[in-house]
């Protein structure tokens, strides 16, 4: 029996077609839906936004978690004021950071404006807190260095690690909070990526080679002393990547 729907044209011709046509649109979609955040592209020196084209979907609405909505693409644009100098006029040149370059937000103390609400689990609870709120988590694995001190790349000893800050639904810890030492240049307990620190078992001290002894005092604090928002992860997170560059000047010098 013949497949033919004409003398000219197939069922497999047909099918082709019609796979062409499935697949470009396919692409057409998945182009527009990767351009919800961070479109129209913008130009940074001049500063200019670029045009909204046809490949820009229409906002989608989504529902957040603490209540109201967030339009995506919401064509908002990050306003705040870049505390740093060119270091020329060409177009995506460095930037170099005006007063404490920790704090500057530029290059690799950079941070996102995110959202200024604690992340929440499925069950409605905030997803990072310390072990003092979290009755159903315990140190289990490794060691446990609540109490042990926490010395800084000059060899200084910043503080004492007060507590433990873990994340409930990647079952880890996320922080370490720390007790300033008197005399440092500041009061109270300020938190340090895990990333950015070592566990010494043998001297039982915490080793952070980000910062210097005096530098700990600047780490942005918490507004709620069992509470951490993503903003608040976004600036501490930063003051420790900048001070991988920043916090000796010989850093910023050429490695050979």
């Amino acid at each position: 029996m013949s497949t033919a729907l004409t003398e000219s044209i197939d069922v497999a011709q047909v099918v082709l077609y019609g796979f062409w046509a499935f697949f470009f649109s396919l692409i057409y979609w998945l182009r527009r839906e990767d351009r919800r955040e961070g479109y129209p592209l913008e130009a940074d020196n001049p500063r200019r936004v670029g045009s909204r084209n046809f490949l820009i979907p229409a906002p989608k609405v989504f529902l957040l978690p603490h209540g109201g909505t967030y339009e995506a693409p919401s064509f908002e644009r990050d306003e705040r004021e870049i505390n740093a100098a060119r270091t020329s006029e060409a177009a995506g040149s460095p930037l170099e950071p005006n007063g404490d370059a920790l704090l500057s937000g530029v290059r690799p103390a950079s941070f996102a404006n995110r959202s200024d609400q604690p992340e929440l689990t499925r069950e409605g609870h905030d997803l990072i807190v310390p072990l003092r709120t979290a009755g159903d988590f315990a140190v289990m694995a490794g060691p446990d260095p609540r109490g042990w001190d926490v010395r800084a790349t000059d060899g200084k000893v910043a503080g004492t690690v007060k507590e433990l800050w873990v994340d409930r639904a990647d079952v880890m810890v996320r922080y370490v909070e720390m007790e300033l030492a008197e005399g440092g240049g500041g009061t109270g307990v300020r938190l340090i990526p895990m990333p950015m620190l070592l566990l010494d078992r043998d001297s039982k001290t915490v080793k952070v080679h980000a910062l210097r002894a005096e530098q700990f005092a600047s780490v942005p604090q918490l507004k709620e002393p069992d509470r951490i928002t993503p903003l608040e992860e976004e600036r501490v997170s930063a003051f420790f990547a900048g001070g991988r560059l920043y916090a000796e000047p010989k850093r910023l010098g050429p490695v050979v």
